[in-house]
């Protein structure tokens, strides 16, 4: 105001105000009375008229009272459409009207409590989906979400890929891989409801989910519990987390230049990478807070599902709505399966047979395909035309230059020389071991518009096993020995 007062002594109200920093109404209102507003008796009124004042009481206020939760923009556009006349201008001041009626009119709002954490006592578990940072493998989207587990008091984190939903077998190899780079265990682990883990479950099931999820606890000497349903703040240590974690994952992916990888397992490493990097910052306090933690067990629990398939006539078995292939030597035999969260271990009673990568069914309820056409080649070759119509068609070919190429064969050739040649193919790539070679050969033979020649391929790829020259080994005479024992012994 001082100011104010010096320059209008020689400038006019607009500018002695522009110069005093404030407004041009501001500099009237203190010529008209020099005063302070402290020092007014007579309280300041309304420049303007309401231009709420025929609708809030009457119309706002009911509304608010009625549905506690509505936005102030949908009462906005509620009453835009009562009164065409509104002016779209007052939407900030309806914004802040309603805001300041609800502070002394509405409800009684959920209050947050900030705890103590003590070191060693919490770990929290939580999985986050991580579609929006547009991760591919080989060139294809990665479905797949993160396993993220912290320590409140220390902040130390732990990330794995996941591949499916969240489910219990999820949540255990997660944890155990967290658990052991730690190198101990907290006396205490919170996770979610695990709705998603027991969605579809019958009541048997859902309690054997339970009982197994605390016999993982108790392993490691942790006492489980769970927040509430849909009450993310509970587990706020790991949900505030989550943001904090992926934005250190997408300016990685953006330093990297690059979020496709070669393979699943490069992904994997660097997201390790990602998160060392985080941990190294609060490497103090997380090696302060190891000296709390419990002493991890001799070895893991287990982190799989186990269950017994029967390989059917296919030369496969059907294992939650997926088919998958097996050597057809075991048609008839029962297997014991463990499902992990990516692959399925096989093992004919305890001896172990092999492992698969895990697939997934449709959202659509179609049932998925894992196949490896190595598995069903040498009967292919007896019937090539179960190509034609094979249910699984489109997942026995390796790579998609040979699903292009079948697609070209039954277009130019008739269907049975179609389906021979493209068997014949394929058992070339399994038996001369040339899958990937082949593959490039079939592409440059579809960019230049041809026809595979078997002829060419199978001299190009050569030799060919079953003519690989026989090779005759004469054994020497024993009295052969006598001698450079008598040339020892001299």
């Amino acid at each position: 105001m001082r100011l104010f007062m010096k320059f209008r002594q020689n400038d006019v109200v607009a500018i002695a105000a522009a110069k005093a920093g404030f407004s041009t109404a501001t500099g009237y209102r203190i010529s008209g009375d020099p005063g302070l507003p402290s020092q007014s008796d007579r309280l300041r009124g309304r420049r303007r008229p309401d231009p709420l004042a025929l609708i809030f009481d009457d119309e706002i206020v009911p509304l608010l009272r009625s549905a506690p939760g509505l936005r102030p923009i949908g009462i906005f556009e509620e009453m835009r459409r009562r009164h065409p006349d509104l002016d779209p201008g007052v939407r900030r001041t309806m914004e802040r009207r309603i805001r300041a009626w609800r502070a002394i009119h509405g409800p009684e709002q959920e209050i947050i409590f900030r705890q103590i954490h003590e070191p060693g006592r919490m770990g929290l578990s939580d999985f986050t989906d991580m579609a929006d940072l547009g991760v591919s493998v080989a060139g294809v989207a990665l479905d797949h979400r993160l396993y993220h587990f912290r320590l409140v008091w220390s902040g130390f984190e732990q990330a794995h890929v996941i591949l499916g939903g969240e489910s219990y077998v999820a949540l255990a190899e997660g944890l155990q891989n967290a658990l052991w780079a730690l190198g101990g265990s907290p006396t205490e682990h919170r996770s979610d409801s695990l709705s998603a883990a027991f969605c579809n479950l019958d009541a048997d099931a859902r309690t054997d989910l339970t009982r197994r999820y605390d016999a993982l606890c108790a392993h490691y000497g942790m006492t489980p519990t769970r927040n509430n349903r849909g009450v993310a703040h509970e587990n706020g240590s790991v949900e505030s987390a989550h943001g904090h974690l992926k934005a250190a994952i997408r300016d990685a992916l953006l330093l990297r230049t690059s979020a496709d990888f070669d393979d699943l397992a490069g992904y994997r490493r660097f997201i390790d990478e990602t998160v060392a990097a985080k941990n190294r910052r609060n490497a103090a306090r997380i090696d302060a807070e190891r000296g709390h933690l419990q002493m991890l067990p001799d070895r893991r629990t287990c982190d799989y599902e186990e269950t017994i398939v029967t390989v059917t006539s296919s030369s496969g078995f059907t294992l939650r709505k997926v088919f998958y292939s097996v050597p057809s030597r075991l048609i008839g035999h029962r297997l014991r399966v463990r499902l992990y969260d990516d692959r399925l271990d096989v093992f004919i009673g305890g001896t172990k047979l092999m492992t698969l990568l895990r697939g997934r069914s449709y959202g659509n309820g179609k049932h998925g395909h894992v196949v490896d056409y190595r598995h069903v080649i040498h009967a292919l070759r007896r019937k090539p035309m179960a190509l034609l119509n094979l249910v699984y068609r489109d997942r026995l070919f390796p790579r998609e230059a040979y699903r292009r190429t079948f697609d070209r064969l039954v277009e130019r050739l008739p269907e049975r020389v179609a389906c021979r040649t493209m068997v014949d193919l394929l058992a070339l790539a399994h038996e001369r071991a040339c899958e990937a070679e082949l593959a490039e050969i079939l592409t440059s033979m579809l960019t230049a518009g041809g026809l595979p020649d078997m002829a060419a391929l199978r001299r190009r790829f050569a030799p060919d096993p079953a003519a690989l020259p026989v090779v005759t080994i004469e054994l020497v005479p024993l009295a052969v020995y006598d001698v450079l024992l008598s040339g020892a012994a001299a």
